[in-house]
C-alpha cells in the first residue's frame, strides 16, 4: 500500500470520531512513530510504500483508536514538558495543564541548591523526572500506592545523576509519609475528579485511564488534599512550599484546608484557561 493511500484512508476512518484536524494529527503521529515517516513524506515521495510487515501493526492501531483507546497508550509514549515519557494503562496520560505545576516548582527551586522534593501520587513520574532534570542538585522522591505505576515511573528513559527514587506508600496514611523525611518542596497531582463528573467525560478516559488515579467520592472530594495539607505541615522545612493541582470547582475550599493545617501565603492559581487549577502554600519561617 502506498503511504499516501494509508494516510488518506486513516484520516477518513478517524474523522468521524475525532474530527478532521485531530484525525490528521493522529495519523501523522502514527506514521512518525510506527513508520519513521514525517508529516510530508507522502508528498515528497508519492510512490513510498508502507512495508507489508508493518501494515498489520498500523491496522491494529487504527482499530484500537476507533475503540476509544488513547493514542498514547497504543504507542506507549506521551509528551510532557518537552520530553517523551513511557505510559500505559497503569498511569494517567500527562496533561498539558500539569506542565504549569512543574513551572511553579521550578520558580520556587530557582537558586535553591540541594533541595529535597517529594512528589505524592507520582503516577508515571512525569513531575518527578521533570523537576529532577531541571534541577540537577535536587533530591526527588516519587510516591504512589500502585506498584504498576511505580514500575512505570522507574522505567522512564532518562539517565540523570540525581534520578528520582520511587517508593510505595498510601498518601492518605499521613503517618507513613513521615518516613520520607523533611523537604523543601512538596508536590502532588492527586485524584480529584468526582464520581458524578463521569457523565461529562470522554470514553477514552473512562474506559482506559486508571480510575484509582482519577476519581474521588462525591461525599469527600477533598480527601487527598486534607491528607496532603497535614503532610505538608509535618514534612516541609520552615520556608518550604507545597503546590498541588486541584479540581477547579474547589479552589477556595482546598486553600482553606492548607490554612487550617497551619500553612501560610496560601493562594489559588489559574491554569492557561483561567480555571482554578493549583493551590500554593508555604510553611512560615521560624
Amino acid at each position: 500500500m502506498l503511504l499516501a493511500d494509508f494516510i488518506r484512508q486513516t484520516n477518513e476512518s478517524l474523522a468521524a470520531s475525532f474530527g478532521k484536524g485531530e484525525a490528521s494529527s493522529i495519523t501523522a503521529l502514527l506514521c512518525e512513530k510506527l513508520l519513521g515517516a514525517d508529516r510530508f513524506a507522502h508528498i515528497l515521495d508519492p510512490l513510498r510504500e508502507v512495508p507489508e510487515t508493518l501494515l498489520p501493526v498500523l491496522e491494529d492501531a487504527v482499530d484500537r483508536l476507533l475503540a476509544n483507546e488513547p493514542v498514547q497508550y497504543i504507542l506507549g509514549k506521551a509528551q510532557f514538558c518537552g520530553s517523551e515519557f513511557n505510559v500505559n494503562p497503569s498511569v494517567l496520560i500527562p496533561r498539558q495543564e500539569t506542565e504549569m505545576l512543574c513551572k511553579l516548582a521550578s520558580e520556587f527551586l530557582e537558586g535553591r541548591e540541594h533541595s529535597r522534593v517529594h512528589d505524592l501520587c507520582t503516577g508515571s513520574g512525569c513531575i518527578a523526572w521533570t523537576v529532577a532534570s531541571r534541577h540537577p542538585y535536587a533530591r526527588v522522591t516519587g510516591v504512589d500506592i500502585s506498584p504498576a505505576a511505580l514500575g512505570t515511573a522507574a522505567s522512564q528513559p532518562f539517565r540523570l545523576p540525581n534520578a528520582p527514587g520511587f517508593v510505595m506508600k498510601d498518601v492518605l496514611d499521613v503517618e507513613s509519609l513521615e518516613s520520607l523525611g523533611p523537604c523543601e518542596l512538596l508536590l502532588s497531582n492527586p485524584p480529584y475528579v468526582r464520581e458524578s463528573e463521569k457523565a461529562s467525560m470522554a470514553p477514552n478516559v473512562l474506559e482506559h485511564e486508571p480510575s484509582l488515579a482519577l476519581f474521588v467520592a462525591d461525599s469527600d472530594p477533598l480527601v487527598f488534599y486534607r491528607a496532603i495539607a497535614e503532610a505538608a505541615a509535618k514534612l516541609l522545612v520552615p520556608g518550604g512550599c507545597c503546590i498541588v493541582e486541584i479540581n477547579e470547582a474547589f479552589g477556595e475550599e482546598t486553600a482553606a484546608l492548607f490554612r487550617s493545617a497551619g500553612l501560610g501565603s496560601v493562594s489559588v492559581l489559574p491554569d492557561l484557561c483561567s480555571k482554578d487549577r493549583f493551590v500554593r502554600a508555604e510553611k512560615s519561617q521560624l
